[in-house]
């Protein structure tokens, strides 16, 4: 049973569903869209909606206009600095790659940290020329985790995957090359949308098939980023400054 209790809570993931594409949007307006436990599990329930409903053969998930998601909440990485919830229960990239249906991402607003873990778990990502995205892990002193030492490298060149990591740093969208889809924030959705409706003329059983292809190189990467990303964790999560966490959003 996952940690985090899983319900639907329109005031945080609202999903709409048309032409055989679900939308989900993050729309927590108190937090930042963090990842806090109310958010996580009502993305969760919406995801469990999506694998169980046969004419959904595309998501599309987006957030606010200034956050698309800001990473794991006070709340949240105060119980992984006190061992009272693992790091192993942060799954939420392993949700998306294991969904029967492939996820577009439309980041119309910054992502950090776990947000952008959770951003490049998408099978496709859209994101704005004038947003910043970065995994500002070390800023808190604590390692990266869900997955970002993988996730990231996937998405973009090793090189410049390490140095968003190693630096803390942030970039603009029109900064991080080698993604095919950075366009203006007003854009970002209507793109995601388009290529959705792309994949949603395709039969699901065989697009399924074809994702699961796809994403095996990085759902393998994954199991071994959890692993040493938690070796790391239980070094350096004592050490995580919590107070770090209001000067990064």
């Amino acid at each position: 049973m996952s940690a985090f209790p899983t319900r639907a809570d329109p005031e945080r993931v609202v999903t709409t569903n048309a032409g055989g594409i679900a939308t989900l949007r993050l729309v927590d307006q108190a937090g930042a869209n963090g990842l806090g436990s109310a958010l996580v599990g009502a993305l969760l329930h919406a995801l469990d909606g999506v694998a169980a409903d046969p004419e959904v053969r595309a998501v599309v998930l987006c957030g606010r206009e200034d956050w698309f998601c800001s990473g794991a909440t006070r709340e949240v990485l105060a119980e992984l600095r006190s061992s009272r919830l693992p790091p192993t229960e942060l799954v939420l990239a392993r949700r998306l790659l294991d969904l029967p249906v492939p996820v577009v991402a439309a980041a119309s607003g910054a992502a950090l940290g776990g947000g952008l873990a959770l951003l490049f778990a998408a099978d496709l990502v859209v994101l704005a020329s004038d947003r910043r995205y970065g995994a500002n892990f070390l800023d808190l002193g604590i390692t990266p985790g869900m997955g970002t030492t993988r996730l990231l490298e996937h998405a973009l060149s090793p090189a410049l995957a390490h140095e968003l990591l190693l630096t803390a740093a942030s970039r603009k969208g029109s900064e991080l090359v080698g993604l095919a889809h950075v366009v203006p924030s007003a854009r970002v959705e209507e793109v995601a949308h388009d290529l959705a409706f792309r994949i949603a003329g395709h039969d699901r059983r065989a697009v399924g098939l074809l994702k699961r292809t796809l994403t095996l190189p990085r759902r393998r990467a994954l199991e071994e980023a959890f692993t040493l990303e938690g070796l790391m964790h239980e070094i350096t999560l004592p050490g995580l400054d919590l107070d770090a966490l209001g000067d990064r959003r």
